[in-house]
Formats: C-alpha cells, structure tokens, sequence
C-alpha cells in the first residue's frame, strides 16, 4: 500500500513539476504573462496613436493638392468591378458615375446592396468615402464588397478627385491654414534695438571727438 502511494504521489509531482515547465517556457516564449496592445485596434480611443503610423497630411489637403489624371490611373484597380461613366451598366459592383455626395449604399438604381451597407446612412462625403476606399470590410463589415482596400491615402484622394470629374459632388473642404513661420522680418524685428544702440553708441563717439579749428584770419596779401 506505501509503495502504491508513493508512486502516485510520485506522479503527480512529476506531473506538476512537468506543467510548471511548460508554463515557464510559454511564459518565456509566447509572454503570456505580459499585458500586449492589440495587433488591430477595434476603435479609436481618445489620445491613443496607433504605432508605426505615421502623421500625414489632411484629407483636405492632399485633395487640394490631388490630381485627377492620377486617380484614374489608380482606378484602373476597381473596373474589373465597376463602371464610371455616365449611364454604364452595374457589375459585380455598382456604376459610380456621380456617387459623391449621394446617399451611402442607394445611388445605383437597381443595385443589390447588402443590407449592412443600405443601412449605414449619410452621404458619400469625402470623410466617409476615404476610409471605404481604405478599407470597405473595416468600415462595414457585413459589404458584399470583397476589395482590400488602398493603404495609401494619396491615391485615396486622387481616386475621389477623378470620381468628382465624374458626375460631380459636394465642393471639396477647405485645406488647414499654414502655421506662420518666422522669417526675414522677424530677425529684422528683433535687431531693432541693437541697431538703435549703435546708432546711438555712434553718435556719441562723433560728439566726444574734438571739432576742427576754426579757420585762421587772413594772410596778409590775400584779397
């Protein structure tokens, strides 16, 4: 009986001191045990940056700064799907042709929209339109809309610049006002008082030096 308790004790030490390893060793390698961020975060939080993104231009400007031309280059990726010009047929996605400012999921007569993207309301604006392009699965996740998306926001801008040519839409909002950078007439400003010091340094040398003689009388035999 002391040898059949021993060897189960003998077990279930060797068992625990088994799983205490393995969980050392996931600990190591895995960092369980450690608080990590998300890899995707599943809703912006007030004064939290994403890691590794990077500060770009506004929306605002890179559509001032856009170029059409360059957005129908780009959308050479969406008409395997769809149609752009006025009265082109629908596709596996809807026709385009004038799609800003319309309402989001209804502007294609005759189009099946999925039920989440009907029902996401508002407009095509320029703010809802640039993360669709970015990422339509991200944005709604029940679309029919299989298309990855576009991660840079330059061809996002450009793309719905050469939508804009394409049926028109609402004006384009107004980029940010450059901050004032000092220049030329600040350093001007600022050696202001250091001129009027040697102005006035100058002006004191020229009072301290002696005046030149006055001119001597006459010779005699001068006219």
């Amino acid at each position: 009986m002391t040898d059949r308790f021993n060897t189960i004790a003998g077990w279930i030490l060797g068992a625990a001191i088994v799983a205490l390893g393995l969980s050392i060793v996931s600990n190591l390698y895995f960092q369980a045990n450690k608080p990590h961020r998300p890899d995707e975060m599943g809703y912006p939080i007030a004064g939290v940056v994403e890691e590794g993104a990077d500060e770009g231009p506004v929306l605002a400007t890179l559509l001032a700064t856009g170029d059409p031309a360059k957005g129908e280059a780009a959308f050479a990726k969406c008409i395997s799907c769809h149609t752009i010009e006025q009265g082109g047929a629908n596709g596996i996605g809807p026709n385009l042709y004038g799609i800003m400012g319309q309402p989001v999921g209804k502007h294609a007569a005759g189009f099946a929209y999925s039920s989440d993207l009907a029902g996401f309301g508002g407009e095509w604006t320029y703010e809802v339109m640039d993360p669709w392009l970015a990422s339509p699965k991200r944005m709604v996740p029940g679309t029919k809309m299989s298309f990855a998306g576009l991660s840079n926001p330059e061809d996002r801008a450009n793309i719905m610049l050469y939508m804009l040519q394409n049926g028109g839409g609402p004006p384009l909002p107004e980029p940010p006002a450059a901050e004032p950078v000092e220049g030329a007439e600040g350093e001007a400003t600022a050696a202001g008082p250091e001129e009027t010091v040697d102005q006035e340094a100058a002006g004191a040398v020229a009072a301290e030096q002696p005046e030149d003689d006055a001119p001597s009388a006459a010779q005699p035999g001068s006219n």
